[in-house]
């Protein structure tokens, strides 16, 4: 990999020249402050910049930022001798990959450069992901329990964004954590004219390794802020670092939700066995059947089926013939700790029938989970 590191300590500069060269990078070496770092990437066209010297003034990162937009292509990698959570928050925001300690620990500089190789490697290598796409047909049908859990068990061997479309009372993250998000769907669409795969990272909530989650905005009325044409630019980004990107929608029909059912490669609609969810879904397929959709893209996901009410499945295949028709379990107890706990079904109750059938429909969308790979495969298809 072709790094340029910029310094105004010399002995900085030679010090992680001795740390990366013998790694096989090539390493070019500049003396001076952060106003090189333009000058720099013009001269070199480095694939990673270390900038050593920043410190913890966000009015510093206008550079860097000016530097990320102009060249998307190149790994940015501060090193700071004091960090605050602002800071690292605004470096984020600005295009940065990552801020380490100055002076660079070795280890630590080692492990930051190899991950950041991975990661190029892999963006090269991977093939661009998929979306999915879940919609309640009725308030309550159970759309964002489903779309959670399964967007879990599809994280066990995939990497997985899930996206909470439903803009005004979305709460999806509550569902699988506790943690508190630093920005919502309404902040990446203000700072969408700058989007790239560092702000997106910084946008989203980590619930575990490969499982993110882009929150709905807290403030109702920021709901407006999101439009049609910001999901194309979001979906641009995310597809190239996940391999799956899920939508968890709300039941209204609107230029949003059709510009994601539009690009989704599966839809599931989530119902349950009542007369008014089948009045609503059959209103759905009608749609579905209008703008054209295969029959194969729609699934339709009947959800707490237990077989013994009023309504059966073959009451509802006689009223949506040529529907495809998948039951899901009643949860009971366990759905309800699961909610109100933040925490996936999978590892509260993982022998559960539910839980087994959302692994079963996890496999449906990506049957290779079937074989599990081994270490590094896991490793490269997630960088």
């Amino acid at each position: 990999m072709k790094i340029a590191i910029v310094s105004p300590n010399p002995n900085h500069l030679q010090d992680m020249r001795k740390v990366l060269e013998p790694r096989g990078h090539a390493v070019s070496l500049f003396e001076g402050g952060k106003s090189r770092m333009q000058a720099v990437v013009d001269k070199v066209g480095p694939d990673l910049l270390l900038v050593d010297g920043m410190c913890c003034d966000p009015q510093e990162l206008s550079l860097v930022e000016a530097l990320t937009l102009r060249h998307p292509t190149v790994a940015v990698v501060l090193l700071c001798a004091m960090q605050t959570p602002e800071f690292l928050i605004h470096a984020m925001r600005a295009g940065v990959r990552e801020v380490l300690p100055s002076p660079a620990d070795t280890a630590a500089l080692e492990a930051t450069v190899d991950r950041i190789a991975l990661k190029m490697a892999g963006s090269q290598a991977r093939s661009p992901g998929r979306v999915v796409a879940f919609m309640p047909c009725k308030g309550g049908s159970g759309a964002t329990f489903l779309a959670t859990n399964i967007a879990h068990q599809l994280s066990r061997e995939r990497s997985v964004l899930l996206i909470d479309l439903n803009l005004q009372f979305g709460d999806a993250l509550s569902y699988v954590s506790d943690l508190r998000p630093t920005a919502t769907m309404a902040d990446v669409a203000r700072d969408i004219g700058r989007l790239d795969a560092s702000l997106l990272a910084a946008s989203v909530v980590r619930v575990s390794p490969s499982y993110s989650i882009l929150p709905a905005p807290e403030d109702l009325a920021r709901a407006m802020d999101v439009k049609a044409e910001h999901i194309d630019a979001i979906l641009q980004v995310a597809l190239a670092q996940y391999d799956f990107v899920i939508f968890d929608l709300g039941t209204r029909i609107d230029t949003l939700t059709l510009r994601v059912l539009d690009r989704a490669e599966r839809i599931f609609p989530v119902m349950q066995t009542s007369l008014p969810h089948i009045r609503n879904v059959t209103r759905l397929m009608q749609v579905f059947k209008s703008l054209g959709y295969a029959t194969g893209k729609v699934e339709l996901l009947v959800n707490r089926s237990t077989g013994g009410g009023e309504i059966g499945l073959s009451d509802m295949r006689r009223s949506l013939p040529g529907a495809t028709f998948t039951t899901v379990p009643d949860g009971g107890k366990d759905v309800d700790a699961s909610i109100n706990r933040g925490v996936p079904l999978a590892e509260m109750s993982r022998g559960s029938a539910l839980a087994k059938r959302l692994d079963e429909i996890a496999h449906t969308l990506s049957p290779r989970l079937e074989a599990t790979p081994g270490f590094m495969g896991r490793l490269f298809r997630r960088a």
